[in-house]
C-alpha cells in the first residue's frame, strides 16, 4: 500500500462566521498558516480587529508528516474551547490551518457544556465556509552537475515531468527540485545513476 502524499488546507482565509447563543457571540476564523509567525500574526490582527471582546480561543495545526498542534483556552474553563476548535480541525481533517473563535459575553453564562458545543459549532462553521483544497507531501532533492551534463539532466526532468523551484546554470549547475513524496525514490535513482551526476535530499 502506498503511504500517503497528500494533506489537505485552505488556500485563502476563511470568511467571518457569526454564531450566537443565549446573547454571547462567536466570532470565527480560519486561516490558512505554515510557521507559528503566521499564527502570531493572525492572533494579533484579530485580537486589534475584536479588541472589546473577552477571549480569543484558537487551535492551531502544523505541518504533514511530523504534526505540531496547541489549543488554548484564552481564559475559558480548561478544554471548554481550545480542544472544541481542534476536534474541528482533526474531523475536517485539515493541517496548516489556525481556526480563532473570538466570544463576546452575553451576560449568560453557558456552562462548561453550553461553551464546548459552541465553540465547536463556529469552528464547524468557519471550517465549512473555507475552500478546503488537497495538495501533495513533496520531497525537495538538489542536483549537482556540471554543465557537459546538462542535457541528461534534462531529458529525466522533461520525461518525469519534474517541478524545477531553484536553478543555478553556470559552468557548475545545481537544479532544486520538488517531487511528490510517492515518487520521490525513482527519481531519486533516475539521477543517482547518472554518472558525474550528484543528488542530495535537501
Amino acid at each position: 500500500m502506498e503511504e500517503k502524499d497528500t494533506y489537505k488546507t485552505i488556500e485563502t482565509p476563511s470568511e467571518e462566521t457569526l454564531f450566537k447563543e443565549k446573547n454571547s457571540k462567536f466570532f470565527g476564523y480560519a486561516f490558512p498558516v505554515t510557521t507559528e509567525d503566521d499564527i502570531k500574526f493572525h492572533l494579533d490582527e484579530i485580537k486589534k480587529q475584536h479588541h472589546s471582546a473577552r477571549h480569543w480561543c484558537y487551535a492551531y495545526q502544523l505541518g504533514t508528516e511530523s504534526i505540531t498542534y496547541r489549543a488554548n483556552d484564552d481564559g475559558e474553563p480548561n478544554n471548554s474551547a481550545g480542544m472544541p476548535i481542534y476536534g474541528q480541525i482533526q474531523s475536517f481533517d485539515v493541517t496548516n490551518i489556525l481556526v480563532i473563535v473570538v466570544r463576546y459575553f452575553g451576560g449568560v453564562k453557558l456552562g462548561v457544556g453550553g461553551l464546548i458545543s459552541a465553540y465547536k459549532t463556529s469552528a464547524q462553521l468557519s471550517l465549512e465556509a473555507s475552500k478546503i483544497i488537497e495538495r501533495t507531501i513533496n520531497k525537495t532533492f538538489l542536483i549537482i552537475y556540471d554543465y557537459k551534463n546538462m542535457n541528461k539532466v534534462m531529458r529525466i526532468i522533461k520525461e518525469k515531468n519534474i517541478n524545477i523551484t531553484n536553478q543555478k546554470l553556470e559552468l557548475h549547475c545545481e537544479l532544486t527540485i520538488s517531487v511528490r513524496k510517492n515518487e520521490a525514490e525513482a527519481v531519486f535513482n533516475s539521477f543517482d545513476n547518472l554518472f558525474e551526476v550528484e543528488i542530495k535530499e535537501v
